[in-house]
């Protein structure tokens, strides 16, 4: 848009190119003298620089305008949010004095807000990043800690990962985004064009100590959680042309003492005798046609008695790849699958996609409960037996 060609078209006589006298301010006719063309030509040249300076003024104030609406109209997730002074952690993606209460202002009464971080980058898909507030020792301190890379390479270590992130209390992230989050947790399988480059799938992991200032909750950790991911991507490479975004709620679980002390995953089978059930806690997380999850907890101290989980979502899914070997578990058990210490892993055709069982603890009685949860999955999913001399087919 050229300047001198439009801008002051609204101001009547004044606009940007100069203008002759009309005819009623003419001068008589044979009476222009040299002096009075030339007095005329320079007030004509001064009226057309003033048109165009406040033309200039006017295209400047207006596309000032134009860039604060657009700002004001993105949340603080999108990591676009317009005016200085404001601190910017994770890679851009978060910003003081916006969303949960560890990012604002007030936080600081807890202690000093801090911040570290390593970016990905294109060739090098990991990266972390940490945001402290207070944590002298007390109680009050809230830390925050984002991971950017794929799932750990060690099969114990990985399981324990996904069930950390996915199992308990975790329920989707919302929108269709290959994802779980809890209070203080979440992780986000990203599209496959961020796969590393060995074909293994790249998450965004979101893990959090809170005291004082907390996340806000379920849905602000999902936002949390794709806009470190969304700005992850940008830095190694791999973002999308459109960013990853959530707008509906997240799935709400039952109360927390919504508890069944005398069974495990409200499953029968899973029963517990009398001087186990008054010291564990059974807790139902997500149940769905491809994820279903249940954690027993000692109630003393909130350690893990075991934990059970299915994943049959194929991103979430694909982060187990290569856990279950090329071997069936155990004689009798249908698919691949590895009983380690502590742990249990099992996958196999369910339906017309493959689903990943598995569970972590130690009991004394791991292979008989991991038989009645799988046995229970897949008659409600309506798929064979896993376990030998499992249920019926339905």
């Amino acid at each position: 848009m050229a300047v001198e060609n439009g801008a002051g078209a609204d101001d009547g006589d004044e606009g940007a190119r100069p203008t002759r006298p009309s005819a009623d301010e003419a001068e008589p006719a044979g009476t222009d003298g040299p002096e009075q063309e030339g007095s005329r030509s320079r007030r004509a040249r001064l009226r057309a620089l003033a048109s165009h300076r406040r033309g200039r003024a006017l295209l400047a104030t207006t596309a000032a305008a134009v860039l604060i609406a657009a700002g004001l109209t993105t949340t603080w997730a999108t990591g676009t949010w317009p005016f200085p002074g404001n601190d910017r952690y994770c890679w851009g993606a978060w910003q003081e004095n916006s969303g949960p209460d560890f990012l604002a202002d007030e936080a600081e009464e807890y202690g000093e807000r801090t911040s570290a971080q390593s970016a990905p980058a294109p060739g090098h898909p990991r990266g972390t990043c940490t945001v402290a507030v207070g944590g002298d020792g007390d109680d009050t301190g809230t830390t925050v800690k984002v991971t950017y890379g794929p799932a750990p390479g060690d099969t114990a270590k990985r399981l324990e990962w996904i069930v950390d992130h996915v199992g308990g209390d975790a329920v989707p992230v919302p929108d269709g985004l290959p994802g779980m989050v809890a209070a203080r947790s979440g992780l986000l399988v990203l599209p496959e064009r961020c796969d590393t480059a060995d074909g293994r799938p790249t998450a965004v992991t979101l893990d959090a100590e809170t005291g004082g200032a907390g996340l806000g909750g379920d849905r602000s950790v999902a936002a949390l959680l794709v806009a470190a991911a969304n700005h992850g991507m940008e830095a190694a490479g791999c973002a999308g042309e459109r960013p990853l975004e959530v707008t509906s709620p997240v799935l709400t679980l039952p109360a927390r003492d919504d508890t069944y002390p005398d069974r495990g995953c409200r499953m029968p089978g899973l029963e517990f005798d009398d001087s186990v059930s008054r010291l564990v806690e059974s807790h139902v997380g997500t149940v769905s046609d491809d994820l279903q999850s249940c954690a027993v907890r000692t109630g003393s101290d909130d350690s893990r008695f075991y934990d059970m989980l299915m994943v049959a979502r194929p991103r979430l899914a694909a982060l187990l790849d290569g856990t279950t070997g090329t071997k069936p578990a155990a004689r009798g058990w249908r698919g691949t699958g590895v009983f380690g210490d502590g742990y249990k892993v099992v996958r196999a055709q369910c339906g017309k996609r493959p689903a990943t069982f598995l569970m972590l603890g130690t009991t004394g009685e791991e292979s008989k409960r991991f038989a009645v949860f799988t046995d229970a999955v897949t008659r409600r999913l309506g798929c064979a037996p896993v376990a030998p001399h499992g249920g019926e087919r339905v």
